[in-house]
């Protein structure tokens, strides 16, 4: 059973920071790739983020480069997103998410198809 539980979500302004959270439960956390997506009203889901298992390797959307941080804590379990100097159309629900797959730790995911476990999401609103 592997649950993946966001938080840190809420409003800030635009130019501020946020950190969000993803605790996982399960047995095999240090082996999952990890990744975070969002969806802002009226749009389709998108790649933000991903980090490998060892979190030796990152890769980021264009839009968020030089802004958003992916990092984890295999100790605590734990995946987070810093993002700083916050845009409008950053806000959305932000998802995590995990994949048992070896080749995305390896190269890189970045479509909601290749990752197997999903959280609930949490809000992140960026007022102008």
């Amino acid at each position: 059973q592997v649950q993946l539980v966001e938080s840190g979500g809420g409003l800030v302004q635009a130019g501020g920071s946020l950190r969000v959270s993803c605790a996982v439960s399960g047995p095999t956390f240090s082996r999952y790739t990890m990744a975070w997506f969002r969806q802002a009203p009226g749009k389709r889901r998108e790649f933000v983020a991903t980090i490998s298992w060892s979190g030796d390797s990152a890769y980021y959307a264009e839009s968020v480069k030089g802004r958003f941080t992916i990092s984890r804590d295999n100790a605590k379990n734990t995946v987070y997103l810093q993002m700083n100097r916050l845009k409008p159309e950053d806000t959305a629900i932000y998802y995590c998410a995990a994949s048992r797959e070896n080749y995305c730790s390896d190269y890189g995911c970045y479509r909601e198809y290749e990752y197997d476990y999903w959280g609930q999401g949490t809000q992140v609103t960026v007022s102008s």
